[in-house]
């Protein structure tokens, strides 16, 4: 017994010394968009500033010469609408392979599944091609398009409807309710914790994309926030203090959507440590 509890002090005491490092980079971030910039570098460093200039550095970032507020109102436009597309069609699309029966269903989805398979960018050149012909190129629309399905997506949510049994579909049938009422008002609350799982997962990846907004977008006053950061480095890059404050402010909607969605994600865990 005495073993077993000092097994688990030494993994919670290796866990913590693991937390800390990951965390210290972030820390030393934030604590370097409060400096003036000769406090930035110094050594030994100073994790607490010894002069706050946090209300210079941020007003130079939000309200300074560099649109980078215009740049972050773009990245929120595009991905907020992204991950409620995505969260829509996706939703959709694992209540249709999951619950409703259709000639060739499984095969369809072996297909979808197969997709996956396929690297982003060696579809560039295609995608890049039609975008051009339908007239999508350099616009808000054609970035949201790219991400609105998923096939990761559907996979997960399709595997939290497979959880749920048919007698529950079959009584509301027999109610007299059709495959949208049964979607939208039993189901999907029942699978809350896995769209809270994936909205999270569809946030973050649509906020740090770089590489679609590189190849899709041309015009300046449509960049998202990561091509903005990029150029505000050009700029400021020899200013580490502006950089991190940038940084900071970049990472904001990532820790308040991960805050908010948190409590669904343990209890998506919880649930499936269940149902295993």
């Amino acid at each position: 017994m005495n073993s077993i509890r000092l097994d688990r002090t030494l993994i919670t005491v290796a866990m913590a010394f693991g937390g800390i490092v990951f965390i210290l980079p972030f820390l030393w971030m934030l604590s370097a968009s409060f400096k003036p910039e000769l406090e930035v570098m110094a050594y030994p460093i100073h994790w607490i500033p010894k002069t706050w200039n946090a209300l210079e550095n941020y007003r130079e970032v939000w309200f300074g010469s560099f649109p980078f507020a215009l740049y972050y109102i773009n990245s929120l436009k595009v991905t907020i609408l992204t991950t409620l597309y995505s969260l829509v069609i996706s939703s959709m699309a694992a209540y249709g392979f999951s619950k409703v029966t259709f000639k060739g269903r499984d095969v369809l989805f072996l297909v979808v599944l197969t997709t996956y398979m396929i690297p982003s960018q060696a579809i560039l050149v295609p995608q890049f091609i039609m975008y051009r012909w339908f007239g999508l190129f350099d616009s808000h629309l054609g970035l949201i398009l790219l991400g609105s399905f998923s096939v990761l997506g559907t996979f997960l949510l399709r595997q939290f409807f497979l959880g749920i049994h048919n007698e529950i579909i079959e009584s509301a049938r027999m109610d007299g309710a059709n495959h949208w009422t049964i979607f939208s008002r039993i189901t999907l609350p029942l699978v809350m914790p896995a769209l809270a799982t994936y909205m999270i997962l569809r946030f973050i990846w649509t906020w740090n994309d770089y590489q679609n907004p590189l190849i899709f977008i041309r015009s300046d006053a449509l960049f998202t926030l990561q091509l903005g950061i990029r150029k505000f480095a050009d700029m400021n890059g020899e200013f580490y203090s502006l950089m991190m404050a940038g940084a900071v402010s970049a990472i904001l909607p990532l820790l308040i959507i991960f805050i908010i969605g948190q409590k669904y994600v343990i209890e998506g865990v919880a649930t499936g440590s269940v149902k295993g």
